[in-house]
C-alpha cells in the first residue's frame, strides 16, 4: 500500500517524525503570521510560501527541520547564524534544541520585505 503524500501544510506536519512536529508548527505559526496573505502550498513535497515570488520553504528531516529562505535570506544574517547549523540555503534545527523565534521572525520578515520591493527581478 502507497502512503499518500501530504498535499497541505497541515497534512505535512502531521505526517513528520513525531519528534519534530512541535518545532514545525512552531515555525509554521511564525511564518504564517509574518506572510499571513501568502499562498501556501506543497510543492517537491516540501512547504512552500509564494507571495506572488518564493518567500521561503521549510522541511523536516529525521532530526532536523530546515529553514529556506534561500542565500539572499541568510545573507544578512550571517553574523546572527554564527552559532547555528546553516548551508548557502538552509537554517538547520535539531528537533532536540529550541527554535530561534526571534532570529527566524527576523529573518522571515527581511525576505518578505525585500520581495515585496523586487518588481522586476526575475526569479526569487
Amino acid at each position: 500500500m502507497t502512503r499518500e503524500r501530504p498535499t497541505t501544510i497541515a497534512e505535512y506536519i502531521h505526517a513528520a517524525p513525531k519528534a519534530g512536529q512541535t518545532l514545525l508548527h512552531q515555525l509554521y505559526a511564525i511564518l504564517k503570521s509574518v506572510a499571513p496573505d501568502a499562498q501556501e502550498a506543497i510543492k517537491w513535497g516540501t512547504p512552500f510560501f509564494v507571495e506572488p515570488r518564493f518567500l521561503f520553504a521549510f522541511s523536516a528531516h529525521k532530526a532536523h527541520l530546515s529553514f529556506a529562505p534561500m542565500a539572499v535570506g541568510l545573507d544578512p544574517f550571517r553574523k546572527e547564524l554564527e552559532q547555528h547549523k546553516t548551508t548557502k540555503n538552509f537554517l538547520q534545527v535539531p528537533y532536540s534544541q529550541p527554535l530561534p523565534e526571534a532570529l527566524i521572525r527576523k529573518i522571515a520578515e527581511r525576505r518578505v520585505s525585500d520581495v515585496r520591493k523586487r518588481t522586476d527581478d526575475g526569479f526569487w
